[in-house]
């Protein structure tokens, strides 16, 4: 067992893990952030797609120890019940939220790609979600609702 110190959602966790212990095990079952979901285990659907230290790295791949001093983002982070975070909200409005299993991880590389760049191309936004796996094919609600929410934080009122 090893001691590690990890923040998440802004909260300081002090745990013991195990050598092989994966990040997305810790995240879920240890410290109950049931958003982020296991998927493949292989790193291939991006469903367990968390961000540590500002970028998404799908939580399957790597050692809990790994993460160790990280600021890790999950979507329960982002906004709560009584005010969500901008991005959810126009995920809802534009209906991208399907059977809603991918969403958290959708919502945590679009959130990603609009803190690095305030206004995407549609290029880099299709690149951006290829590494989650949407059953569904929300794809261009996804990129939707990351322009509204662009939107909306800059003040535009231009329409969708």
């Amino acid at each position: 067992m090893k001691s590690i110190s990890l923040r998440v959602n802004g909260r300081l966790y002090n745990i013991e893990v195990r050598d092989n212990d994966r990040l997305l095990e810790v995240l879920r079952d240890v410290l109950g952030f049931k958003s982020v979901k296991m998927g493949c285990g292989v790193g291939d659907c991006g469903l367990c797609i968390v961000l540590m230290d500002g970028r998404p790295v799908n939580s399957c791949l790597v050692l809990a120890a790994r993460s160790d001093g990280s600021e890790i983002l999950t979507v329960e982070g982002l906004g709560g019940e009584k005010e969500l975070h901008p991005l959810q909200q126009a995920f809802i409005d534009v209906g991208a939220s399907q059977c809603g299993y991918c969403i958290p991880a959708a919502l945590l590389v679009s959130y990603s790609l609009q803190v690095g760049k305030r206004n995407p191309s549609s290029e880099e936004v299709r690149r951006a979600l290829r590494s989650v796996l949407c059953r569904c094919g929300s794809y261009l609600r996804f990129e939707e609702a990351l322009k509204v929410a662009g939107r909306d934080e800059r003040g535009d009122s231009e329409k969708v």
